[in-house]
């Protein structure tokens, strides 16, 4: 009976284990894989993302996102360790609290902008907030979106959030872009607000998918006109590839649904561009989701 007890006891640890958390501290299941990597404050060669720009980052998701957890019953607790050189960040649940944890040696990683900061903390709410399709766990379903539609949602609900009160059409007017993400980003909007937004977060998905370009090492260079060719037989739980997560960035940048429209946490076609309507545009790739 002692034994059983202990057995028992050890699985429900992991399936709670399995349940509350999205992304691990440790960085193994982060928004990139395990690495270890850090950047301390002190690191010369880094971003130019400041202390201030961090805070003031998180606080302005904050201020957004904060209300709309605490309307489902919950609190949104943002855990700052600016001066913690990990390069990850993390999600997790544990009773009321709904956490995302930012460490600052992601934020100064050289491939990071300030737009790309903001879009990895829109990752880590989209595992609480993104909808379907959720990880798997080896008993049921999480409380987590997966990896693509964290970022998926990232930029197609949460990102525009956080910019529609900008002045966009004069932060992009200052910025390098590349001219395939602004030309479709012209033909997919028609109010110049909504192409600015559109394009700031085509660009912020380039920044991170940068990232996890260089964390993995890879040679290739990634590019809006070069999608993943890869076609899944079944939706994949796991990091994609970094091309297909440009890919998933770029098309909810162009998905044209209200990013105040609801996602659904069973169907996976409310609230998105999906190919269940005939939509081609906007649609999450075919690199990890199969329709």
């Amino acid at each position: 009976m002692k034994r059983f007890t202990t057995l028992l006891a050890v699985l429900m640890g992991l399936l709670f284990s399995a349940h509350t958390l999205a992304c691990d501290i440790y960085g193994s299941t982060g928004i990139v894989e395990d690495n270890d990597l850090f950047i301390g404050v002190n690191d010369k060669g880094i971003s130019s993302i400041t202390e201030d720009q961090f805070n003031t980052i998180l606080d302005d998701v904050g201020l957004i996102y904060a209300p709309i957890i605490e309307s489902l019953g919950k609190k949104l607790v943002i855990e700052r360790k600016w001066t913690d050189g990990t390069v990850n960040a993390y999600a997790q649940q544990s009773g009321r609290q709904w956490k995302i944890s930012m460490f600052g040696g992601l934020a100064r990683h050289a491939t990071i902008t300030a737009d790309a900061f903001a879009l990895v903390a829109c990752h880590e709410l989209g595992h609480h907030l993104g909808g379907a399709p959720k990880k798997k766990t080896w008993i049921s379903v999480s409380w987590a979106s997966n990896e693509g539609q964290s970022d998926y949602w990232g930029t197609m609900k949460c990102l525009r959030k956080y910019m529609e009160k900008d002045d966009n059409v004069s932060i992009i007017s200052n910025m390098n872009i590349d001219p395939l993400a602004q030309v479709t980003c012209q033909q997919q909007f028609i109010d110049a607000n909504d192409r600015a937004m559109c394009i700031r977060g085509a660009m912020a998905g380039l920044s991170l998918g940068n990232l996890f370009r260089a964390l993995r090492n890879l040679s290739t260079e990634l590019k809006f006109d070069t999608p993943d060719p890869a076609v899944v037989s079944k939706t994949s739980h796991k990091h994609p590839a970094p091309q297909c997560r440009l890919d998933t960035y770029f098309s909810g940048a162009l998905c044209d649904k209200d990013h105040y429209s609801d996602v659904d946490d069973r169907d996976a076609s409310i609230g998105v561009c999906s190919r269940s309507r005939n939509e081609a545009v906007g649609v999450r790739p075919l690199c990890w989701f199969k329709p």
